[in-house]
């Protein structure tokens, strides 16, 4: 009866355990590594810049194509909706190995957005702090800009991000400048009194139209060109 107890009890508790398992898609690719394996096969010269980030990032070569085929040394490896621990993950792939001489990392809002679960912080400027300190190992200059300014997730509409976007850059930009690392504004330049973007610049009041790039380049071009010539 003993024995019979036991091997019940166990097979309750392995019962248990199955259950409370998370589902994982184990075929999902959640740094989406596979995002620019293609293009980074085609890359054959050193970039002078890459621009790591979200879909703030990766929408730059869609709103403003301009930017980038004026200036061909210059890569957009921006994936929509990721946090920075996936940015950090997939750093090597798309920006140590294709040696770069300046990459300006650009992430945050979607770890505001608990994208992929609640992260304080100071935990997010650590992963930023990893892949400057990444970059600068291989010789790569790291550039940090501010997350642009939102009040309102389309896709959350209850939260108002605001303050939590200010309270995140305040820290970035402290990480930045105790590093001696190039820091770019945009957030200053982009915002309404509540933490909001410009109708002018935002359709959504988060993601930048054409007319918010251009008030980012014209913001990071000279960090760049300070960061070239280091």
């Amino acid at each position: 009866m003993k024995r019979l107890f036991l091997a019940l009890s166990f097979f309750v508790l392995f019962a248990f355990c199955s259950l409370a398992q998370p589902k994982v898609d184990k075929n999902y690719d959640w740094a989406m590594f596979d995002k620019y394996e293609a293009a980074n096969v085609e890359v054959t010269k050193s970039p002078d810049v890459i621009f790591m980030g979200d879909s703030i990032t990766e929408f730059w070569a869609v709103q403003d194509p301009d930017f980038f085929e004026n200036n061909p040394n210059f890569l957009c490896r921006g994936i929509s909706s990721q946090v920075t621990a996936q940015m950090l993950a997939r750093f090597q792939n798309d920006v140590i190995d294709l040696n770069p001489k300046v990459v300006v990392i650009q992430t945050g809002t979607n770890d505001v957005a608990k994208n992929n679960g609640t992260i304080s912080f100071p935990n997010v400027v650590k992963q930023i702090k990893s892949m400057c300190e990444i970059a600068r190992l291989h010789g790569i200059t790291p550039v940090i800009a501010s997350i642009t300014p939102c009040n309102k997730f389309f896709w959350m509409p209850e939260a108002r991000p605001g303050k939590d976007i200010i309270e995140l850059n305040k820290l970035i930009k402290e990480y930045a400048i105790s590093a001696g690392i190039i820091y770019v504004d945009y957030h200053s330049e982009m915002t309404e009194p509540d933490g909001a973007m410009p109708a002018a610049y935002s359709k959504d009041g988060c993601h930048p139209v054409q007319a918010g790039y251009k008030v980012m380049e014209k913001i990071v071009m000279p960090a760049i060109q300070a960061a070239l010539a280091l």
